[in-house]
């Protein structure tokens, strides 16, 4: 049986203006990633990588071509419609981890669930951040927390709706190899449970070969 394409670019591209005249970031990109694929992301800095992640998932609107996250098509739909898609189809992981700090562990997670409207908001965020290793810091704030938990708890909420497509903008770029290395376990173990796909940008070769797939960017363009 065919699995199905959960994520598609065609003929990508975004051009942004800069002092020096019109700059090509991503040019004509085109792509499939499959339901379940786990997928890196490669490049030197400036390649691109982010720019294309961030339109993939809809945070940034291509100057040209198409992307089709989850059966739809991006470019058709309004920034509410493009939200609502995130929020259901859509997790998150970054390198600067993006908690709010204002709240606990349990509420940067149940905040996703809550967006969507979930009754149980509380009880399912609970045991997320259990499997991922911090049932006992649910009443934490971020600046409790070391940089590894606070990763774990941006997993936490990445992860707490099932999202089809969860993007991960180099998750280990600000902790320590030993810490990096158990993120990256954790993250491959909930992509496996979960059968979510995931889509991976890293300069971390080591992280890069345990993905199933590898596209290299450079200069825009996929090589």
């Amino acid at each position: 049986m065919e699995r199905k394409i959960v994520l598609e670019a065609r003929e990508v591209t975004r051009k942004v203006s800069s002092p020096e005249g019109e700059l090509t970031i991503v040019d004509a990109v085109t792509l499939a990633i499959t339901a379940g694929e786990t997928v890196a992301l490669v490049g030197t800095s400036g390649a691109g990588k982010s720019t294309l992640l961030a339109m993939l998932a809809g945070l940034d609107v291509p100057t040209s071509g198409r992307v089709l996250l989850d059966g739809h098509d991006l470019g058709a739909l309004d920034e509410d419609a493009r939200a609502r898609l995130r929020a259901n189809s859509v997790g998150f992981v970054f390198q600067a981890f993006h908690l709010l700090p204002a709240l606990t562990a349990l509420e940067n997670v149940m905040l996703p669930l809550e967006l969507a409207g979930r009754r149980d908001a509380a009880q399912a965020a609970r045991q997320m951040l259990a499997r991922v290793g911090l049932g006992e810091r649910v009443g934490h704030y971020p600046r409790q927390l070391s940089g590894g938990e606070q990763q774990r708890v941006a997993l936490a909420r990445a992860s707490v709706t099932h999202p089809a497509v969860l993007f991960a903008d180099e998750p280990t770029g600000n902790l320590d190899t030993a810490t990096g290395t158990s993120i990256c376990d954790l993250l491959f173990e909930l992509n496996r449970e979960s059968g979510t796909t995931l889509l991976l940008v890293t300069h971390d070769t080591t992280l890069a070969a345990r993905c199933g797939r590898r596209l290299t960017m450079a200069g825009g363009r996929l090589i």
